[in-house]
């Protein structure tokens, strides 16, 4: 389990559960990071580096605007490489 961190705009940066890049509840037209799984691997955002990153403390994180996947081919892809299935991708991403 992550440790509660603040980023810059002062929202946390790992929240419990599951959130969406901006820390809302999921939904389902957003791509989702469970922050409780995420172990930082990384392999999400070398697979669609367009559509995640890493924070900081190195845990995966979306990339402003692309709640949804935003077209990137590669999501779901990049979803399956996840080691410990920590990314939920909505059926209206690519």
């Amino acid at each position: 389990m992550h440790n509660d961190s603040n980023n810059s705009n002062g929202n946390n940066s790992h929240s419990n559960g599951n959130v969406n890049s901006n820390g809302s509840n999921s939904d389902d037209n957003v791509i989702v990071i469970d922050r409780d799984l995420c172990i930082g691997a990384g392999q999400c955002a070398l697979t669609a580096p367009g559509v995640f990153t890493q924070d900081d403390d190195g845990f995966s994180e979306l990339l402003p605007g692309r709640e949804d996947g935003a077209g990137d081919p590669m999501v779901r892809e990049a979803a399956r490489s996840c080691p410990v299935g920590a990314i939920t991708v909505p059926r209206s991403a690519s």
